[in-house]
């Protein structure tokens, strides 16, 4: 029974962002099939979107007044993607479809992009999340005409006689097959096959025929007149694609350290189903070598999926959603907002000494037992200074959330807490946390979030 709850904790943080507060009566005694059976469960798709109004036009021209709308304009993106990076985050947090958004969370590292304009954000965001579990290929071909990705890889001024190789060179080299498995030349005729890839004011999908390099082209040992969609067709021709994407789904999924051997049968796989994600992700999860004891607890939690995990267990209400913002800057994950198009890192990246005392004190800080206080180093450069870092400070010290206690004390009544928030208790030392609870759940609950232990999944 007791490797049973283990093993159930495991598949919830991995094929999603936790135990919810719901599911805590019945991890004892359900088997690993049924929740596999739950997180494989598609409801109908609900996509994400902002309430705030777009700004009416200007009807005339005036130099004073368009200046004013351009100011006008970026705050009002900057309010839509804040919305649009809470309502994502709500999702992960609440949503039944676990397996999917956490699918969509790996999807929006991978194919990151970083723009303002919220309504190309908006569109990539449900993109991802809609063709998360479906076909890779579909997933691939979408991002790549989406103009949150144009936009940002500059394909837009992509033009035959002029050829820009940002997304050719990252579409292989990130998003495809790695390293190694192509050449410069490659790039370069992969870029004039994106010639005239790009998109209109309402961000669909023009292909510019007139800006379009005809001329014949060889890649990755074919030649033609190739356009964009044949670039992508021989990419994903490739076996080190199925690879490559295995072997990224491995290590964020299973273990940081790859198993070479696991990961070419997977990928082998992978590429025979014609890149069926949902396929290859109920392998992972159905495979005894995923409960391996080496491979349980050996993750440090992103921010968001410490975030995520603390609202699925803690029922709450967060008044103020744009403290959320705060936290994600302060510990360097915020979405929407990746680092670069490489995404963000895992591992031991997310910790260090000014950020793990701050994730340590967030149970505390969210549950209104203290304020926030971070000490920005010298060379932290997150996108913010030091001003910025004391002022968000001085302005957020009070997160505003109400959390439901008498339901988390109703659901874990007569259990140990411990066994139910850590995922291996056994590396617990139970002494030292009852020396700073005063007995009561609430005390004992915000203690073990405060742990090392609650850091890892």
């Amino acid at each position: 029974m007791v490797a049973l709850l283990v093993n159930n904790k495991h598949l919830l943080w991995r094929a999603g962002f936790g135990p919810g507060i719901e599911q805590i009566h019945e991890l004892k005694n359900k088997n690993i099939k049924t929740i596999l059976q739950e997180m494989f469960r598609e409801e109908s798709f609900s996509p994400i979107t902002y309430q705030t109004p777009d700004l009416e036009p200007l009807e005339y021209n005036d130099p004073k007044e368009n200046a004013e709308q351009k100011r006008k304009l970026l705050k009002l993106h900057q309010q839509q993607n804040n919305e649009l990076n809470f309502k994502f985050l709500e999702k992960l947090a609440t949503s039944n479809e676990q397996l999917r958004e956490k699918m969509a969370f790996f999807w929006h590292g991978h194919f990151a992009t970083r723009i303002n304009n919220p309504k190309f954000n908006k569109q990539l965001l449900n993109t991802l999340r809609e063709k998360s579990l479906g076909n890779f290929r579909d997933l691939l071909f979408e991002v790549s005409r989406s103009p949150s990705m144009l936009q940002f890889l500059n394909n837009q001024q992509n033009k035959k006689d002029h050829p820009n190789e940002n997304f050719a060179r990252e579409v292989m080299e990130l998003f495809t097959m790695g390293r190694g498995n192509y050449t410069e030349k490659d790039i370069r005729e992969a870029a004039r096959a994106f010639t005239g890839w790009g998109y209109d004011k309402d961000g669909n999908f023009v292909e510019r025929k007139k800006l379009h390099d005809t001329g014949t082209k060889t890649f990755l040992g074919k030649t033609g007149n190739f356009t964009g969609d044949d670039v992508l067709n021989i990419i994903l021709e490739q076996k080190t694609t199925a690879e490559f994407i295995t072997k990224k789904i491995y290590t964020f999924f299973v273990n940081e350290k790859p198993d070479l051997s696991i990961i070419e049968n997977l990928s082998q796989n992978f590429y025979q189903s014609g890149y069926d994600i949902k396929k290859l992700m109920n392998e992972i999860f159905s495979s005894s070598w995923f409960y391996d004891k080496k491979n349980i607890g050996n993750r440090i939690k992103s921010p968001t999926e410490l975030f995520a995990g603390m609202m699925r267990i803690l029922p709450m209400e967060i008044q103020n959603p744009e403290n959320i913002m705060v936290y994600q800057k302060l510990l360097g994950q915020m979405l929407l907002y990746p680092p670069n198009v490489s995404g963000w890192p895992n591992g031991k990246s997310w910790i260090d000494s000014s950020t793990l005392m701050l994730r340590l004190q967030i149970p505390q800080i969210w549950s209104g037992l203290r304020p926030m206080e971070y000490a920005a180093k010298e060379d932290d450069d997150m996108d913010m200074g030091m001003k910025s870092r004391e002022a968000l400070n001085k302005s957020f010290k009070n997160p505003n959330i109400m959390i439901d206690w008498s339901k988390v004390d109703q659901a874990l009544h007569n259990k140990k807490a411990e066994d139910y928030l850590i995922v291996n208790p056994d590396s617990l030392d139970m002494n030292v946390v009852k020396q700073f609870s005063d007995q009561s759940l609430k005390m004992n609950v915000i203690n073990l979030m405060s742990t090392p232990e609650y850091q890892l999944m």
